[in-house]
């Protein structure tokens, strides 16, 4: 299943990018098993959560700062750490001041997508080692800009595609690379989430406590307004980049994982909003296409917003398609297969347990995932990383071509290895954004 991981990486990482600079090596701090590793969260008001957690519940790793713009979420949530932990954390509003503490020796990074690629290139720089939330980009230009940053500075760059570090997803990898579905030629990534509508509360007044001009930081600055803050900013172009860069990019990645390719040559995305009228921007509903005609692959994608039915028995989730059979991965965890005309049910399995061959399947998820970084961090070795930052740049790219294609309502043409479209300037003003001043994503990190 390793030499699958790499395989993939390897090859994704070659074929879909440009020349990157060589790397520049830094001073790293080496960690020995006994060594403390601190850990600073950047935004803490969702899955920031799940980090302290995760971070906390490893051997010799210590949250010893929290930082976010809003300084009432981090007075909550010191609060929790003091009756969880019994432990006090240092509270920080400016993510600069972070990477200026030589005592923090790795940032894990959940704030909005918009900040995620800037986060990562300033922590690089600072010689901080990096856990970033999906997705590691807000646009194309920008992961390209993270995997550079990373070569760069010599620096362990996770994505948290935690499914990555799921033994039961890993054996389905190696089923599909062994051939038990047959030739796998098609992937369908699910994502079936209750998104309800989010109304319009139009704009207020900047609440006391939050900086809002470091929530906004290198995006358009708008007027405060409760549609984006503190989580319906995954609805609005300039901060996320909707449920396919949201929830999507852990079924991006996995298609393309199982498919082993990088991105695609041909894009068609069709959707809307046929439900509320309500404040985001984003579609509702959003299905693409992706094709790889010199492989003779394709993935389908599909976001739906409400009632609806599962798939193969997965809401949320991916459907590989062989010429023997089908491999569903349910969530994040498990799969099951089915072979033949008749859909016999064949090999399945989940996280825990055992295998088939007898072997014990073991946990993944959020704090394996995070356990892998740590491990990483410690033998100073990006080659045992489950997530690293190419599969950051790649799954979110693919996320983000589709919406391109819908925002533009036409099939494009993209050149994979140049990551520009083919003979479209329309379509390459999209693969980059305007940054403000202060906030900018370097040209050279």
């Amino acid at each position: 299943m390793e030499s699958s991981r790499r395989s993939f990486i390897k090859k994704t990482a070659v074929a879909s990018s440009a020349v990157i600079a060589a790397p520049t090596i830094v001073s790293a701090s080496v960690f020995g098993a006994n060594d403390r590793i601190n850990a600073a969260v950047l935004g803490v008001n969702g899955r920031g959560k799940n980090h302290i957690q995760s971070l906390m519940e490893l051997e010799n790793v210590r949250v010893t700062t929290l930082c976010d713009p809003d300084m009432n979420l981090l007075k909550a949530r010191q609060k929790t750490f003091k009756e969880t932990y019994d432990k006090k954390v240092a509270l920080e509003q400016d993510l600069r001041r972070v990477f200026d503490d030589k005592d923090i020796d790795v940032v894990s990074i959940a704030s909005p997508n918009h900040w995620h690629a800037l986060s990562v290139i300033w922590a690089c720089q600072a010689g901080k080692d990096v856990y970033v939330e999906k997705p590691g980009s807000h646009n194309i230009w920008e992961g390209r800009k993270m995997i550079e940053a990373a070569e760069k500075y010599d620096r362990i760059v996770q994505h948290g595609v935690q499914l990555r570090s799921s033994p039961a997803v890993n054996e389905a990898i190696q089923l599909m690379r062994d051939g038990y579905i047959g030739r796998v030629y098609m992937a369908r990534g699910l994502v079936f989430r209750w998104r309800p509508s989010i109304g319009d509360k139009g704009t207020s007044p900047i609440p006391p406590g939050i900086d809002y001009d470091l929530w906004t930081g290198p995006a358009e600055k708008r007027p405060f307004t409760e549609n984006l803050v503190h989580y319906n900013w995954h609805w609005h172009w300039d901060y996320g980049n909707g449920d396919v860069g949201n929830q999507g990019i852990h079924e991006t990645d996995l298609c393309m994982w199982g498919l082993d390719v990088g991105l695609p040559n041909k894009i068609t995305s069709m959707g809307g909003k046929f439900l509320w009228d309500d404040a985001k921007e984003v579609p509702e509903v959003l299905t693409s296409v992706y094709k790889y005609p010199d492989e003779k692959k394709i993935i389908q994608f599909e976001v739906r917003p409400w009632c609806t039915n599962a798939e193969a028995g997965a809401t949320v989730g991916n459907i590989f398609y062989g010429d023997k059979g089908i491999l569903v991965v349910d969530g994040y965890d498990k799969y099951t297969s089915y072979l033949g005309k008749d859909r016999t049910p064949g090999q399945s399995g989940s996280d825990g347990g055992k295998s088939a061959s007898g072997m014990d399947r073991g946990a993944g998820g959020t704090t394996g995932h995070f356990a892998n970084f740590i491990d990483a961090v410690r033998q100073r070795d990006k080659s045992i990383l489950n997530g690293p930052v190419e599969t950051a740049h790649l799954s979110s790219g693919l996320a983000h071509l589709g919406n391109i294609s819908y925002r533009l309502d036409r099939q494009l043409t993209f050149d994979p290895k140049a990551e520009k479209f083919v003979n479209d300037a329309e379509a390459d003003k999209m693969l980059k954004r305007n940054y403000r001043k202060g906030f900018e994503v370097p040209e050279t990190v």
